[in-house]
């Protein structure tokens, strides 16, 4: 391989990698804040694919306008969502969390199946074939669009949880919530506005990959997956982590393609989820709890 196709590669990781990111800062932020084990990260984002689909092709609103609808819906549904179920075993084993979750995702991905089929579906608009080139290397616009909405977000999303004053009631709930409730914070309030949080970033993701891939029923499943790769590699909680852990998941899953083929791409992942987890179960970028 020459150095111009692994400089592609590395490009095209970055560009991918920041979309994961996205992905996993959702997580994060709701392990972070919950201790919670979101097996239905990955079906909310569907969900969010489907609603940025559903607003283009019937209601013809553009769609870099539809993610922000898509976050608005995961919010609510993230709010209602620890309300009514959620908050029931927040205080319960992580295997009750588990099935939880479980159950919640088949719940959505069945829905979606009964609603629209289990055909792949995408949308298609004009920018999808623009792109420019630098010397040998090629940028294709949505990848570089969604790239740039996606730096902007992430940087959003650390200020707002590491300055503002919700994020600091979210990061005193994350290191000791009885504590954090001793002092005035309502912590389930917060709690559930956490989990909506978390939801929305995954819908703006949601609604970002859309045009760059096709959605289906079943598309969640390998999110969650790398999301957890991500929170694991990054710092079991630390959002920044996931941002970085996000990127280096990206490039290394395009260079693993580009040099052993698509189909190791998954391999290499979980080779480094494994390895990441027992030498250093908090992550690379995290901290030990007691």
């Amino acid at each position: 391989m020459g150095v111009w196709s692994t400089a592609q590669a590395v490009l095209d990781g970055v560009l991918l990698g920041a979309l994961y990111a996205l992905v996993g800062m959702g997580m994060a932020l709701i392990f972070g804040v919950m201790r919670l084990v979101n097996f239905a990260h990955g079906a909310f984002l569907m969900l969010a694919m489907y609603a940025t689909y559903v607003l283009f092709e019937r209601l013809h609103v553009n769609q870099y306008l539809g993610f922000i609808a898509a976050a608005a819906l995961l919010f609510g549904l993230g709010v209602v969502s620890y309300r009514f179920l959620l908050r029931r075993v927040a205080e319960r084993s992580d295997f009750m969390q588990i099935l939880l979750t479980l159950g919640l995702s088949l719940i959505v991905t069945d829905g979606v199946q009964l609603i629209f089929g289990a055909d792949y579906r995408q949308i298609n608009f004009p920018l999808m074939s623009t792109s420019w080139r630098i010397g040998r290397l090629h940028f294709n616009a949505p990848w570089v669009l969604s790239f740039a909405i996606t730096a902007v977000l992430a940087v959003a999303i650390y200020l707002f949880v590491m300055r503002s004053r919700f994020g600091r009631a979210l990061r005193a709930i994350a290191q000791n919530r009885y504590a954090a409730g001793l002092v005035g914070i309502d912590v389930q309030r917060t709690q559930a506005l956490a989990f909506g949080l978390g939801l929305a970033t995954v819908g703006v993701a949601g609604g970002l990959l859309l045009p760059l891939f096709y959605t289906y029923p079943a598309v969640g499943e390998q999110y969650t997956l790398k999301a957890f790769v991500i929170v694991v590699l990054g710092g079991m909680g630390s959002i920044a982590g996931a941002a970085i852990a996000g990127l280096v998941l990206g490039v290394v899953e395009e260079l693993t393609s580009l040099f052993w083929g698509n189909q190791w791409a998954l391999v290499v992942e979980f080779a480094i989820f494994l390895v990441v987890l027992s030498v250093r179960p908090s992550g690379l970028f995290g901290s030990q709890r007691a």
